[in-house]
């Protein structure tokens, strides 16, 4: 998901008023593209709506690429007068990259693991050492090779065999997240014939080399549901389905033990959790269910010892408890606590090693991680001095360690990854991201978190960064960031890309708001279902408060959201349109109602638990309430730029598509509505690290384009 900031320079300077204003474009010669109005009644709940561009719903219809075509070339025409800017852009945020990086290497069962990029590559190049980092390089696999001939290629799931002597690995040609697996021989360089289709592209090996287990999807709602056993060499055809996932609103998945003696079925919902395990020196064994499912139970499990420890909600703990039980005795009523349940801080992962139990918290919307001797001797929590920062354990793949590897980054603070001695307390900064381009220095920049209250008086924490000497006079551009669903927290973290705003003026806010969990689970609770309209009003009284501290104005505010946070996009506009000057929505999932009652497209049916199901009428009337399409109203709307992408498989295309139809149709004002879809891709955009800033640089200029802003 890109995150984007906006900008406006003091009228003095440009000689111009601060009122809303668009920029100067000869727009009598470029008329928008309308789509044909098909009417399509859709009722139920006795109630009935008129859906004129139903028809969208159709990538083979030709009438409909056309479209799309059409108004790709309506944001060309639109746009000409700033291609050599979102050029420059590009150069700009290419610059400050370091085009021949590596990543940090890790040990894991006798080799270094190193990730490595080179000048002019779009893509990553997989690497490894024997032994030692002095060692010579053995190339697994080479991205840029795979990617020649495709216009979208992501490679995915890299997983090697105990012995060190296969790879399995996945690719996905079309960006619709239908990963194709193959085997490669990393002794002879040799990849197997054997093709297994329409897979999530993980994958597991048991411990006998030859056996790999993965997840299928199903072919029409793209629902991982199905885990089948393969055998090395064997035909694909022949693979044996060890567990269907029946529920359709639950999906499955399977995994390996830190301490790679147990292989780990996972089903889950946004509610419930069940896992099935079995002894990976086994593979042709029978899965035991771990403990059942209950509705509304969730846990994740490790294995340590003579113990599996579990992280859940068990008995009301909803911001979740460490507990454990023996290997024999693994149903829930055989749990015993390890650490209990907090109201004010979250649990929200744990690392085990042998001799400490490391645990990732959130206390205040701030990272947290703690560190305990399992005998009880010692125990710490690591030191942090700010509030605008991420903190996050990392490739933690040794088990015999006294060192945790963790990651640290700030608004104002690029990346660092570290190694912490555990028993020594000493810390060794292993690598810090480099921002190149040469006019880069943390000490221009400032970063705060405010609070702001909501219309119902919730406090609502907002993360901001800027540069240096910014006054509080309401000239500023601001650019507004949120997502809000699904229980994700978006963190402070560093951008180098956000680096083009904010040296143009930009003040950059996250608005911590509810449905996700930055203050907790409740924070989650609090935003999805009969309660989501709190994660749009949360957003609007952000943007008000904003305001009226004096970081900008109405006349400089900008919004953007992508996905669900596309969804936030519709909704704000919607019901706070005077607020913002410019929005950019991605991907935004826009039709929520008619997409909602439409069980054939992938992620539905595992969606009830958090929009609600709209076959029930209360949540079908609460659900239309906030419905960004079906509110489109006779009124002015910002500036606004919505993307998507062709063969998206999280939102479909046809949602954008029939969401800017409809405002083209009802809109009041003059402003600009521009649609761009990528045609090659899906719902992360772009494959190649530079195509992908080329993105987002066109998201800039539009912002940067509205505040009058060239250069």
């Amino acid at each position: 998901m890109k995150i984007i900031t906006s900008i406006c320079l003091f009228s003095i300077i440009f000689a111009t008023s601060c009122k809303k204003q668009t920029p100067q474009v000869d727009r009598m010669n470029h008329t928008p593209p309308t789509a044909q109005k098909i009417d399509k009644h859709l009722e139920i709940h006795g109630d009935i709506r008129i859906d004129p561009y139903f028809w969208l719903n159709d990538r083979d219809n030709s009438e409909v690429i056309d479209y799309l075509e059409r108004e790709n070339d309506y944001y060309d025409k639109m746009t000409a007068h700033t291609k050599d800017f979102q050029e420059d852009l590009f150069e700009e945020m290419k610059a400050r990259i370091k085009e021949d990086d590596e990543s940090v290497p890790y040990l894991y069962n006798g080799y270094y693991y190193i990730t490595r990029y080179e000048t002019g590559k779009d893509y990553p190049i997989f690497t490894r050492k024997k032994g030692s980092l002095d060692a010579e390089e053995e190339i697994m696999f080479n991205g840029n090779e795979m990617a020649e001939g495709h216009s979208y290629f992501h490679l995915a799931g890299i997983n090697v065999s105990p012995d060190n002597k296969l790879a399995a690995f996945g690719i996905d040609t079309v960006s619709r997240r239908n990963y194709t697996i193959q085997i490669k021989n990393l002794e002879t360089g040799e990849i197997y014939p054997q093709k297994i289709e329409l897979t999530t592209g993980g994958s597991t090996w048991a411990n006998d080399n030859t056996t790999l287990f993965y997840t299928r999807k199903d072919p029409q709602t793209l629902r991982s549901d199905k885990i089948f056993r393969h055998q090395l060499g064997s035909s694909p055809q022949q693979d044996v389905m060890v567990y269907f996932e029946e529920d359709d609103t639950f999906r499955t998945y399977i995994y390996k033990t830190k301490s790679d003696k147990y292989l780990v079925i996972g089903s889950g919902s946004t509610l419930t959790s069940e896992f099935r395990i079995l002894d990976a020196n086994n593979p042709e064994g029978t899965f035991k269910v771990f403990s059942p499912r209950t509705r509304g139970l969730e846990y994740n499990i490790a294995h340590f010892e003579d113990h599996f420890y579990i992280l859940t909600n068990k008995d009301g703990a909803s911001n979740f408890k460490l507990m454990k039980t023996p290997l024999s005795k693994t149903t829930s009523d055989n749990w015993e606590e390890v650490i209990a349940h907090r109201e004010d801080v979250m649990i929200e992962d744990f690392d085990i090693f042998k001799d400490y139990l490391v645990v990732s918290e959130r206390d205040n919307g701030l990272n947290k991680i703690h560190i305990q001797r399992w005998d009880g001797t010692d125990a710490y929590y690591l030191p942090f001095d700010n509030e605008t920062y991420t903190a996050y354990t990392t490739q933690n793949i040794e088990f015999d360690t006294d060192v945790l590897r963790y990651g640290y980054n700030g608004l104002t603070q690029p990346t660092a990854v570290i190694d912490f001695n555990m028993k020594t307390k000493e810390q060794t900064i292993l690598k810090e991201q480099e921002v190149l381009g040469g006019n880069f220095d943390k000490n221009n920049y400032a970063s705060e978190r405010i609070w702001a209250t909501a219309a119902d008086g919730t406090k609502v924490p907002v993360s901001l960064v800027y540069r240096k000497g910014i006054k509080k006079d309401g000239k500023n551009p601001l650019l507004q960031y949120g997502y809000g669903s699904y229980g994700a927290t978006i963190d402070p973290y560093f951008s180098t890309t956000r680096l083009s705003l904010l040296d143009r003026g930009f003040i950059f806010a996250i608005a911590h708001i509810r449905g996700g969990e930055y203050l907790g689970r409740q924070w989650y609770e609090d935003g999805k279902l009969l309660k989501k309209i709190n994660t749009y009003t949360d957003f609007i009284d952000v943007s008000k408060h904003l305001i009226k501290e004096g970081y900008t104005s109405s006349e400089h505010l900008y919004a953007m959201g992508g996905s669900a946070g596309g969804l936030l996009m519709g909704a704000v506009m919607n019901m706070a349109p005077e607020l913002y000057n410019g929005v950019v929505a991605a991907v935004p999932f826009v039709d929520v109602v008619t997409t909602m009652l439409d069980d054939s497209i992938p992620l539905t049916t595992g969606e009830y638990d958090e929009w609600g199901n709209p076959n029930e009428e209360e949540s079908y009337f609460y659900m239309k309430s906030y419905s960004p399409y079906d509110n489109v109203e006779a009124k002015e709307y910002p500036n606004t730029l919505v993307t998507t992408g062709l063969h998206d498989s999280q939102v479909q295309y046809w949602e954008p598509a029939k969401w800017v139809a409809k405002l083209r149709d009802l809109k009041t004002d003059s402003n600009l509505l521009l649609f761009k879809t990528n045609m090659d891709a899906g719902h992360g955009g772009a494959s190649g690290r530079f195509e992908a800033l080329k993105e987002v640089a066109m998201d800039y200029a539009f912002l940067l384009d509205l505040e009058g802003i060239t250069e």
